[in-house]
């Protein structure tokens, strides 16, 4: 995750009122009051864009090109290209058209190591990017579906684009192992924040223990030595239906979205996007309600709603949130979905309107 640190500042316009040439200041100001008090004020909404290209994409990891650089998202490999590698797809229209460039395995090859660690591994799952002094970092997930004997491994570069000279990751190696009977987590769905001292923390966890938080270290990118996970969130009853970290900073807070309930089932899935935040890194972090989300808390954020069924998997880069969606149009196939996101005045974001039509009991 790009995650910026607590302080930037995201501006979104509330919409204003037309108004026709030569209407007089008490004209404007009657109008003005009488919409005020015929509709109630209603919490700004994102604006969607819209994507198209290769956008079969699942659990998207999205770089947001700076002054006309291109846009990047890595994402979970496919089991039958490039030994399961993350795959990489770039934009060079700011978001809208997207094309697949290879992966992220193509010049360093198959880290080995992990299939050794945890066998029947196929492909490599929900990468995160954070860039450090001129290093790009790449943490993974390494799993077999619904266990916890897992691993995020990490890998360095230079660079996110194939294109470019000396593109290629070098294996770092372990970062963080959960072993069943032994963790109560899960390592897998890595996402780094820096917090404004500039001290890097990675949040991650699926179901199990919920949402965890460890310190890191700079330059290696790994777990600071004796260091021990903080849970920062998780669901009530069983299964602890949460995963998907993301983590940005914003006005003094930091902000944690999750992904919540059922992935991965197509149209059946029940996948969803919540938020809280907090003033510090470890929490609490809490709702628009006040709930912590460590028992249970968490506001909506994306809900299925026609067509676009289980949004999940998220990421967020400079003021845009990117996850897929089962697209009930196509039989259920995920898609790549991206929102600039819109803030309220009292700071919580909201992503856009989605489709009411078109899902999936719709046929």
């Amino acid at each position: 995750m790009v995650g910026a640190a607590p302080g930037s500042r995201v501006i979104a316009s509330r919409r204003g009122i037309a108004l026709a040439a030569g209407a007089t200041a008490g004209v404007v100001l009657a109008a003005g009051l009488a919409l005020a008090l015929a509709r109630p004020w209603e919490p700004p909404a994102g604006f969607a864009l819209e994507v198209s290209g290769d956008v079969r994409v699942h659990d998207p990891e999205l770089v947001v090109g700076e002054d006309g650089e291109p846009w990047f998202v890595y994402s979970t490999g496919d089991v039958a290209v490039g030994f399961g590698a993350p795959q990489v797809r770039r934009s060079d229209d700011a978001g809208r058209t997207w094309a697949e460039v290879g992966t992220a395995w193509d010049v360093a090859g198959d880290p080995s190591w992990v299939r050794d660690e945890i066998p029947g591994v196929t492909n490599f799952w929900a990468p995160d990017l954070h860039e450090h002094d001129g290093t790009w970092y790449l943490y993974y997930s390494a799993s077999t579906f619904g266990s916890n004997d897992s691993a995020i491994g990490l890998r360095t570069g230079s660079t996110l684009d194939p294109a470019e000279p000396g593109y290629g990751w070098r294996d770092e190696g372990l970062v963080v192992r959960s072993r069943p009977g032994e963790e109560s987590f899960n390592a897998i769905d890595p996402a780094v924040v820096e917090t404004t001292a500039g001290e890097p923390w990675l949040f991650f966890g699926s179901f199990w223990g919920g949402i965890q938080a460890l310190p890191l270290e700079w330059p290696s990118g790994k777990v600071v030595e004796g260091a021990e996970p903080v849970t920062v969130a998780s669901r009530v009853g069983s299964p602890n239906a949460i995963e998907g970290a993301a983590v940005v900073g914003r006005d003094e807070w930091y902000y944690l979205f999750t992904s919540r309930d059922a992935c991965c089932r197509g149209t059946d899935s029940t996948y969803s996007v919540a938020v809280g935040r907090s003033r510090a890194i470890t929490g609490p972090y809490l709702d628009e309600d006040g709930r912590d989300l460590a028992r249970g808390g968490g506001t909506p954020l994306l809900e299925s709603s026609g067509y676009v069924v289980g949004p999940g998997g998220q990421s967020v880069d400079e003021g845009r949130i990117a996850f897929h969606y089962y697209d009930a149009r196509e039989g259920g196939d995920f898609r790549l979905a991206i929102h600039e996101l819109a803030w309220t005045d009292e700071g919580w974001p909201r992503a856009a309107v989605l489709p009411t039509e078109g899902g999936p009991e719709e046929g």
